[in-house]
């Protein structure tokens, strides 16, 4: 009997612990606990977390990718202002070097280095005439991105040859320099108006034409781009100030004197003809030692280095995966014909004067301006601060490109264009006197108001290309056409260098008289409003 009551009480314990649970089919049904760890459990504990914010996590990601664009920006500015620095500071100092008689004579006796110097600019100017050709090929089978950074090796190339001076290693790499020259400028145009495409799109990622990849807005896109434009050659223009810092530093030192390098000279600015004409044979004071050279351009070849690795790590790619999918599958008879077939757009024949005008501009500011002017006036040894001035007005002057944010297109070119037609009236009419350092301040303003006209025409035409053709699939071939134009004005300016330097400005004018003409024989103004019009 005790036991039996024992064993009932255990029952009773054990069901006293059980957790209860409403009867079944009139059974009593006894639910054991979960074990730990089960099925259940672990649904719960993936699920969200409490504090988990989808909207607020989904900014953080599009924050990500404007920085990321903005990087790209900033990449792409400083490794094309790096790479320009080191072949102008290079190309400059291997000129003044390679002018002077006694250290030809003395380091190279019968070499040659004026001949070479002769084939060498040749190869630089005359090579990018073909590049309409096949630069669309190169961007399409490289990528915009990898374009760039061939582009920066063969500018590294050119510096590696330095250190062994010879027919079969300086010409061939300013050739290949002048093959890539085109390339690497609607890259650069190109890769920045992408990214000011995708920034809109990171910004306006919640809506519903970007969500679904559709046909954005008219004119979405332009205040991104006139932005990234006027950040770029803001950037990229201090590569004239950087430039020059091997001039400062290291050829300063041993060059002559303007009262030595310029006692024959008797003409400068509007009567002179050619570049400086008599300019003294022997510039050196005295010889540079051949290590220093190779320090410098080791120093030079490091810089190259450092915009390769920019390019290939800072600068990210140009396009949507799906997007480079369709432009690779594009035939290659299409991408010969495209240039060709871009150019029966009349906004493009009605911009191609002020292309090659932009070719000219720029070379006749170092050609004529700093040096038949310059230098002619004050010496050889005031040459990087010349340089240096037109290299910070453009690039402060960029920045004023932003006004078309609030302004209408035509202000920031019809600005440019005004400024430079003063300045040519001006320079066609004034001869500085040889050997007067007294002209200094007002080549200075000169020199800086060139400059401007020069930030506003360069930000201004690669801004509305960027903004007449933003819905273009491939924006390469609008600045292939830009700059092969470009590169056909250059090639002019360097074959008329020996001309008398009054006829050089009175190009200008000229020119601008055809650009009259060329539209319809209408006013300027009228012009304007054709070369500002609206995609339609």
């Amino acid at each position: 009997m005790a036991a039996v009551i024992t064993e009932d009480n255990v029952y009773c314990e054990a069901e006293a612990e059980l957790d209860g649970a409403p009867p079944a089919d009139g059974q009593d049904q006894v639910q054991l606990p979960a074990p730990e760890g089960n099925i259940q459990g672990q649904v719960e504990f993936l699920g969200p977390h409490p504090d988990y914010d989808e909207e607020e996590e989904e900014r953080k990601y599009y924050r990500r990718k404007r920085l990321g664009v903005v990087r790209n920006v900033v990449g792409a500015s400083c490794g094309g202002m790096i790479i320009y620095s080191v072949y102008l500071g290079l190309l400059q100092m291997q000129l003044i070097l390679h002018y002077d008689e006694t250290y030809r004579e003395v380091k190279y006796g019968t070499l040659g280095l004026e001949d070479i110097d002769n084939k060498m600019l040749m190869g630089i100017n005359v090579t990018p005439i073909v590049g309409l050709l096949y630069t669309p090929v190169l961007i399409r089978f490289l990528g915009t991105k990898w374009m760039m950074f061939l582009a920066s090796g063969i500018y590294a190339l050119f510096v590696s040859t330095n250190y062994w001076e010879r027919y079969y290693t300086l010409v061939p790499s300013a050739v290949a320099i002048g093959v890539v020259i085109v390339p690497l400028w609607a890259s650069l145009g190109n890769y920045i108006t992408r990214m000011a495409q995708q920034y809109y799109e990171y910004v306006n990622y919640k809506d519903e034409h970007v969500q679904e990849q559709k046909k954005p807005p008219k004119g979405a896109f332009h205040s991104y781009i006139i932005i990234f434009q006027s950040v770029f050659y803001i950037v990229f223009h201090l590569s004239f100030v950087f430039a020059e810092f091997p001039m400062v530093l290291f050829l300063n030192h041993y060059l002559n004197d303007y009262k030595h390098t310029l006692y024959k000279v008797t003409q400068c600015g509007a009567s002179g003809k050619g570049v400086i004409e008599n300019l003294n044979k022997t510039v050196l004071l005295s010889l540079p030692r051949s290590l220093l050279l190779i320090e410098v351009e080791s120093v030079l070849m490091g810089a190259a280095f450092l915009a390769m690795l920019i390019f290939l790590v800072l600068c990210g790619a140009a396009y949507r995966p799906t997007e480079e999918i369709d432009l690779r599958s594009i035939g290659w008879g299409n991408i010969f014909q495209l240039p060709f077939k871009h150019l029966r757009d009349y906004r493009l024949r009605l911009l191609c004067p002020f292309f090659i005008y932009s070719g000219f501009e720029v070379l006749f500011a170092v050609q004529g301006i700093i040096l038949s002017y310059g230098v002619c006036a004050v010496g050889m040894e005031k040459l990087w601060l010349l340089v240096m001035v037109y290299g910070l007005s453009s690039s402060i002057c960029s920045g004023l490109a932003l006004m078309l944010l609030r302004l209408p297109r035509q202000i920031i070119l019809l600005v440019g264009a005004f400024m430079h037609f003063v300045l040519i009236i001006a320079l066609m009419c004034w001869s500085p006197q040889p050997r007067e350092p007294s002209y200094l301040p007002y080549l200075l303003v000169l020199i800086a108001l060139w400059g401007l006209g020069t930030a506003l025409n360069k930000t201004g035409l690669s801004t509305l290309l960027g903004m007449l053709y933003e819905d273009k699939e491939r924006l390469d071939f609008v600045y292939t056409i830009y700059h092969w134009w470009q590169a056909i004005a250059i090639f002019i300016v360097y074959l008329w260098s020996a001309l008398p330097m009054r006829v050089k400005p009175l190009f200008f004018v000229g020119f601008g008289c055809i650009l009259c003409i060329y539209c319809n024989r209408t006013p300027i103004v009228f012009f304007i409003y054709h070369y500002t019009i609206t995609d339609n």
